[in-house]
């Protein structure tokens, strides 16, 4: 199969680009490069530089047969700050590819959601069934998609499933024995902020440690990126004309800010130093997933843990340091 992919020179998308290509697709990737990196794109791969506004059409018509939809703005501070650039972005730029797809006559997608789209839950581990809340503008963005696409799905016949992520941590090792992993910056996400903090010595910010939670910090459902990217192959091949399914991805348990600071403390063997700061707007304190309708349904489960999500990481950063 010819596969578009979104957003494939990011973090989650390169590595969903690499386990297509060793699946035997063909892959194109689109990415604007805003915060992707091309030197991420695997070898084999097509690569279009462009916004989706811009180039989906002519990417598209090229024999294209199916998407896989990353590129999105991400940032849950950045969205409560920005939310007019979340909506235009991740609502509008979806749009765009929506149209493009339909005009062409692609009816195949996969998109990469967020757990942020439930906001803060009435119960936890999360069900796909459960209230849709979202407190901050990245979540309703995300969520405002899963919309639209259950209305393209119902009124052109698209075939669609939505993967619900909760946080997703760890590197990807390739057949190469090369490494793909985060390099967002500012680095935002915890495991290789701590992994950071490890190498230079700076001290970690925990935002907020008065949430009622056993230790105070946000609880979080972890998934490793290698597992994450598996979940998109399976949902690929799911796709049913006329139906949009939803999943969500993850664990099923949830860790603390301090536990993960914990392990990455004993992956490194550095004494990682850590402050608590005022909580940031829009996080709920705890996001812990029920994925037992993708497990149910398309055999899928998570099996890496948390320490490996951290040791995998970590091999990642010491690779980049080296260079």
């Amino acid at each position: 199969m010819r596969v578009l992919v979104t957003g494939g020179a990011g973090y989650i998308g390169s590595v969903v680009a690499a386990q297509l290509v060793a699946a035997g697709h063909e892959v194109a990737v689109l990415d604007d490069l805003s915060t992707g990196h091309a030197d991420a794109v695997p070898a084999g791969v097509t690569f279009v530089k462009g916004t989706l506004r811009d180039c989906a059409a002519e990417v598209l018509a090229d024999d294209i047969e199916a998407v896989l939809h990353f590129a999105a703005k991400s940032l849950v501070g950045e969205s409560m700050a920005e939310p007019a650039r979340y909506w235009s972005t991740n609502l509008g730029g979806t749009l765009a590819l929506l149209e493009a797809m339909r005009e062409i006559g692609v009816r195949t997608i996969v998109f990469s959601s967020t757990a942020a789209v439930y906001g803060e839950p009435e119960r936890t581990p999360i069900t796909e069934t459960d209230p849709t809340r979202p407190t901050n503008p990245y979540g309703a963005s995300k969520l405002a998609v899963d919309t639209a696409l259950t209305e393209f799905a119902r009124l052109y016949g698209f075939g669609v499933v939505s993967l619900r992520y909760f946080n997703v941590a760890g590197a990807h090792q390739g057949a190469d024995g090369g490494w793909l992993g985060e390099r967002h910056h500012p680095e935002t996400h915890l495991i290789p902020a701590a992994l950071a903090a490890a190498t230079t010595g700076r001290r970690m910010q925990i935002f907020g440690g008065d949430y009622a939670t056993p230790d105070g910090t946000c609880i979080r459902d972890y998934i490793h990126v290698t597992d994450l990217a598996g979940a998109h192959l399976r949902a690929l091949a799911a796709c049913q004309q006329g139906r949009h399914r939803i999943y969500n991805l993850g664990h099923s348990t949830g860790f603390s800010v301090c536990e993960v600071i914990d392990v990455c403390r004993e992956v490194t063997g550095a004494d990682i130093g850590s402050d608590v700061v005022a909580r940031r707007p829009g996080d709920p304190a705890v996001l812990v997933a029920s994925a037992a309708r993708i497990q149910a349904e398309l055999g899928w489960r998570a099996v890496r843990d948390l320490r490996a999500m951290a040791a995998d990481a970590w091999e990642f950063t010491q690779a980049r340091g080296a260079r």
